[in-house]
């Protein structure tokens, strides 16, 4: 079995408990070898191990290992300041505020503030619920460095090889691949095409996607040339985007072939099963060179290929299914390419020089210029955000000493958690909701547990960690499940640090829980507020932003010398964009009863199609090669311009300042091509074939662009 992606959420769970662990064992014997029995140094030595495993953000290791530090110096000062204004409310009060605003604020300056800032609200929050003395501040600053030492070690010591994450995903890569590829031959196999057979497969090939995403997301120069040296980024992940590509068309191609009765052809269907076979075998990153490693495969596809050819020539073609074994052949093709490219790079002795990858495109850096103008005209998301956290802030104090008097900052830690993350008024409800409904499940069960294991507090402590493991660990498969754990670690804390916990005491942090969510979302609808339909178009032109360049690239290929396989890293970034798409049209798309849910689905719906085109762009195109009439090439300076236009136009439209621009088909330049366009006789490459997904892009853009308001050029 491939193993589970979240092997990745695993580790990162597993530091994090770790570090709490160690982090309060050590501070524990300290605490008792200087004859202390104080837990609560050991509890926050915890939280300061445990936050800096998760809250960490930089970019580069360097920058990491100094916030993680720094962690230390600002939990010091939240202690401190907690301590000194213990006895003033309205100072503690004060100084929470500026903390939550300095967290989203600063960080349009640097994401280390948001850490730093964190950290110290969260000892404040904890030193003033414990009304510290100066006596016992030493003992607290120890616990913290003692944290602050794990966090450090877990993540820069004992877990900092990330070449073995690439080694250990790209093998779940190829499990996945290899037990897919068999499922397809059992599928070809079948006299007919089970429906429980096809939902395997779909649910294989959304797995391996997961899997290829992971991988793309794990490549970098660094380790790929310490696990293969002599290979390059770009050639791992083509590979890889190759072979997914390869797999999901053979899946929805498969359907067709047997709809089509083409499997019932011994011919066809012996000729596919070996494709698939060999390049199941083939061991393409193997160190140990070997020449009949893809030997098979080139032999299958290239009998493939004369089949195809065969097939064209006969006076009667198939009808239909054709199109789908030439798509196969292409895709295979590219793969055992890519393959072979693979492994002559990891036995040749010259490594990859700088000057070897692509620059930056100039589009690129204006875009960036553009978008840093357009932040100076306006409130930036961080200083919005900010103001949102700080009335929000406000009024969570105010209805905590209200409604708790006893623990009034409860209903503030729960708007601020809320307020993390999110900017739409959806999201923000989503989340809200999601929080108040996983809180209100912990407690049942945690305050059931507790009282169950009250008194015994070594399976208690060791219930703590399970819980907080588990909370990472689901925190981005589900948050109301995050919020239950969470609960349920509040629930056990209170019995061992209170002595006991009663039922008024954790519904009353219910009712907290639930107030600050109703606070973050009210903030959300009236102080700067951003609708979700309008987060959903920021997703869409975001989506768009990174598809132009990558359309008009693959356009421009067919007339300037363009590397085409640089493309596939654009490819996974499409997938990405879509899946925020998902996410922040999450709330209108589960209202079946709200006026915008239908549109909402078919635009969606419509994005994830033109991502499927796109990634079959570059997965089918064969990289140089084609042979075409002279007059051609203004044809493909126009299908260039014309899409570029009606992605701009789409753009403005979903910003809402393009009434009255039209959009524009394809269909002239395509009857063009189709006329002029060498038959496959008189070329190698087949022109037609490779722009097919070109004129399936441009007309889900025009029918965007008429959903959304734009006339349509006739």
């Amino acid at each position: 079995m491939a193993s589970d992606p979240g092997l990745i959420r695993f580790q990162k769970a597993g530091r994090a408990t770790l570090s709490l662990m160690a982090s309060v064992f050590t501070t524990l014997f300290i605490m008792h070898a200087a004859g202390f029995d104080d837990l609560t140094p050991a509890i926050v030595s915890g939280m300061a191990g445990m936050l800096g495993i998760m809250i960490v953000m930089d970019d580069a290791k360097k920058k990491k290992m100094l916030t993680t530090f720094l962690l230390g110096v600002s939990a010091m000062a939240g202690i401190s300041a907690g301590s000194l204004l213990a006895g003033n409310a309205y100072y503690i009060d004060g100084a929470m505020l500026l903390l939550i605003f300095g967290s989203f604020y600063l960080t349009r300056f640097n994401v280390r503030y948001f850490s730093l800032c964190m950290i110290a609200f969260m000892t404040l929050y904890f030193s003033s619920i414990l009304q510290l003395e100066n006596s016992q501040l030493p003992l607290f600053y120890i616990g913290i460095w003692v944290g602050v030492a794990y966090a450090f070690l877990f993540n820069f010591m004992l877990f900092q090889n990330t070449a073995k994450n690439l080694q250990r995903s790209i093998r779940s890569f190829h499990i996945q691949s290899n037990l897919t590829f068999n499922l397809l031959i059992q599928g070809m196999q079948d006299k007919e095409l089970s429906l429980q057979r096809k939902k395997e497969l779909q649910k294989n090939v959304l797995k391996l996607r997961e899997y290829a995403i992971t991988v793309s997301e794990y490549i970098n120069e660094e380790d790929v040339r310490k696990l293969w040296p002599g290979l390059t980024p770009p050639q791992l992940r083509l590979y890889v985007f190759d072979t997914g590509m390869l797999i999901e068309t053979l899946t929805d191609s498969i359907h067709s072939l047997k709809r089509a009765d083409a499997l019932e052809i011994d011919e066809l269907r012996r000729l596919l099963i070996w494709v698939i076979q060999s390049l199941r075998d083939a061991e393409v990153l193997a160190h140990h060179y070997e020449e009949q490693n893809l030997q098979e495969a080139e032999l299958a596809v290239q009998a493939l290929r004369l089949l195809i050819m065969d097939l064209f020539n006969r006076d009667a073609q198939p009808a239909g299914w054709l199109f789908l074994i030439r798509r196969i052949e292409s895709i295979a093709n590219h793969v055992i390419e890519g393959a072979a490219t693979i492994q002559q790079a990891l036995h040749s002795t010259k490594l990859m020089k700088q000057e070897d990858y692509p620059p930056i495109k100039e589009s690129e850096e204006n875009l960036d210029e553009k978008n840093a103008e357009d932040e100076e005209k306006s409130l930036r998301p961080s200083t919005k955000k900010a103001f949102q956290a700080l009335v929000a802030g406000a009024l969570s104090i105010i209805v905590g000493q209200i409604i708790s008097p006893a623990q009034p900052y409860w209903v503030l830690l729960t708007a601020y958690i809320v307020l993390l993350g999110t900017e739409s008024i959806g999201r923000i409800y989503t989340k809200g909701f999601q929080r108040s409904v996983g809180t209100i499940i912990g407690a049942v069960i945690g305050f059931t547990l507790a009282r169950i294991v009250s008194g015994h507090s070594v399976l208690e402590v060791t219930l703590i960690f399970l819980v907080v493991f588990f909370a990472f660990y689901l925190f981005e498969v589900s948050y109301t499940l995050m919020s239950m754990f969470i609960t349920m670690l509040v629930a056990f804390l209170y019995d061992l640090l209170l002595g006991g916990i009663s039922f008024s005491l954790i519904s009353a942090r219910v009712i907290d829980t639930i107030a600050g969510a109703v606070i973050a979302f009210g903030v959300s609808t009236f102080v700067f507020p951003k609708k979700t339909k309008d987060k959903v178009a920021e997703a869409f032109s975001d989506f768009l932003t990174d598809l132009k360049p990558y359309v008009t690239e693959y356009v421009r290929g067919f007339r300037e010398d363009v590397n085409v396989k640089d493309l596939s890293g654009n490819a996974f970034k499409l997938e990405q964009k879509l899946q925020t798409i998902k996410t922040e049209a999450q709330s209108l798309t589960q209202k079946p009863g709200s006026p915008r849910h239908s549109d909402v689905i078919k635009w969606v719906t419509m994005f994830g199609a033109i991502s499927y085109y796109a990634r079959h762009l570059v997965a089918s195109s064969y990289r140089k090669g084609f042979d075409y009439p002279e007059e051609l090439v203004d044809v493909f300076k126009r299908i260039e311009e014309k899409l570029d236009l009606n992605i701009d136009t789409l753009m403005e439209l979903l910003k809402g300042n393009g009434e009255g621009t039209l959009v524009y088909s394809l269909d002239e330049e395509r009857e063009q091509i189709e006329r002029l366009a060498p038959s496959r006789k008189q070329s190698q490459r087949d022109l037609i074939h490779h722009l097919y997904y070109v004129w399936r892009i441009n007309k889900t853009l025009v029918e965007l662009g008429e959903e959304f308001g734009a006339g349509k050029e006739q």
